[in-house]
C-alpha cells in the first residue's frame, strides 16, 4: 500500500501536475499537490523504510552484509536500499534548498528533483518484482 501511494503519487504529480506547471510557469500548482500529498507520502516513504529493512532480514540479509551484492537477492534488497536512501536525501535536500529558492521563474530545480525521485519510485518498484523471481 505505501509503495502505491508513494509511486503512484509521484507518477500523478510527473504526468499530471509536472507538465501543467512547467507550461503555465506556475509552481504553485506543484506546492499544492505537494501540501496535500505530504499528509500521505511521508508516512508512506517511512513505512518503505522500514518494511524494507525488514524484508532484507526476512530474506536473511543481516546488516553486515547490506551491500556485499554477493547474491541475487542480497544485489536487490541492497540496490532498493541504496535507492530508498537517496529518495530520503532528496527529499530532505528538496525541503531544505530546492522548495525554499523555487518559484515560477525557478521551476525547473523543482521539475528535476520530481523526475528523480519518480524515476527512483519506479525502479524500487520494478526491484521488489523481481525478487519474486530470486534476484538479479
Amino acid at each position: 500500500m505505501a509503495a502505491t501511494i508513494w509511486v503512484g503519487g509521484h507518477l500523478l504529480l510527473s504526468i499530471r501536475f509536472l507538465p501543467e506547471a512547467l507550461q503555465k510557469k506556475d509552481l504553485s500548482i506543484i506546492l499544492n499537490f505537494k501540501d496535500k500529498f505530504e499528509v500521505v507520502g511521508l508516512p508512506s516513504i517511512l513505512i518503505l523504510l522500514i518494511s524494507g529493512i525488514a524484508m532484507a532480514y526476512d530474506y536473511g540479509v543481516s546488516f553486515s552484509r547490506w551491500f556485499s551484492f554477493s547474491d541475487g537477492i542480497e544485489k536487490i534488497i541492497s540496490i532498493k536500499l541504496i535507492l530508498i536512501f537517496t529518495t530520503l536525501i532528496l527529499a530532505a535536500y528538496a525541503q531544505l534548498f530546492v522548495f525554499p529558492k523555487a518559484s515560477s521563474e525557478r521551476i525547473r530545480p523543482v521539475a528535476i528533483q520530481i523526475i528523480l525521485v519518480t524515476l527512483i519510485g519506479v525502479a524500487m518498484l520494478i526491484l521488489g518484482s523481481l525478487i519474486q523471481l530470486g534476484g538479479v
